[in-house]
């Protein structure tokens, strides 16, 4: 798995942070999929935090499911922070803190919900950030997140390795690397967490064409999900061949599909 630079994927959400939920499709629909899973399994919470809060879509809804809790929301980028204070300035009980998911600045027991998502594909690994959920979560209280999962984005990392492996060239595979639901409920376990349940399902998006699918990764700050950026000639060529590949395997008449396989997972303490 290629390592994932924390300071560029910051920096990435940090300057997409305006645009981002006019790209960011899927991820909203994976937060309406959270909620209705909150629903019907979290009774009354009074103390709740959002890990990756983004530009706050996922803080509404929670306020407007608890209205009377104390609701905070933590990310790494502080244009992030920026943008979901702005989209929330009508809810002054709705608190935002520029931090780590690895390094929560809270003390242990503090939150009887913790909820995140599109967020911890982005760590190398997840058992940090899992314990730290468990440490900052009171006792009966519950953890609930989704994240994206191992066949996401299947289809461009198949083209972009059959391109690296056309006439020997050989080259490092640098697509992103995501979990695999088995790995999200085994670091549930090492965190913590006796009690979990973990499923998965796949949302399909079509882009007119790869160069678009690339351009739509970039705009929320999601750049690292692809190959990266091209140096030197060899390199376009790869680029060039893993796009016809693409177009040649996947291409319909609605355009290329892009899969996301999102993971879901909930953890009791």
């Amino acid at each position: 798995m290629v390592g994932i630079d924390r300071q560029r994927v910051k920096a990435a959400f940090h300057r997409q942070a305006g645009d981002y939920d006019s790209h960011a499709l899927v991820q909203q629909r994976v937060v309406v999929r959270l909620l209705e899973q909150v629903q019907r399994e979290v009774g009354q919470s009074q103390r709740i935090l959002d890990v990756g809060a983004g530009t706050g879509r996922l803080l509404a809804g929670l306020h407007r499911l608890y209205p009377q809790a104390l609701t905070v929301g933590a990310d790494l980028a502080f244009g992030m922070c920026r943008t979901a204070r702005d989209n929330l300035l009508d809810r002054d009980d709705v608190h935002l803190l520029n931090s780590d998911a690895e390094q929560l600045p809270f003390a242990e027991g503090v939150f009887d919900l913790v909820i995140s998502t599109s967020t911890y594909q982005w760590l190398s690994h997840l058992e940090t950030a899992f314990r730290e959920a468990y440490r900052v979560l009171a006792a009966g209280g519950m953890f609930c997140f989704a994240l994206f999962g191992e066949l996401t984005l299947f289809e461009l990392k198949s083209s972009y390795r059959q391109a690296l492996g056309s006439e020997k060239r050989g080259g490092e595979d640098r697509s992103h690397n995501f979990f695999s639901a088995a790995e999200v409920a085994a670091a549930l376990g090492e965190s913590g967490f006796s009690r979990k349940r973990v499923d998965a399902e796949c949302e399909v998006e079509f882009h007119p064409d790869v160069p678009e699918l690339l351009r739509s990764l970039k705009r929320v700050g999601a750049g690292n999900a692809a190959p990266a950026a091209v140096r030197g000639l060899a390199e376009r060529r790869v680029m060039l061949d893993m796009m016809a590949t693409y177009r040649r395997e996947y291409g319909s008449t609605e355009g290329i599909p892009a899969t996301y396989e999102v993971v879901y997972g909930i953890g009791w303490k």
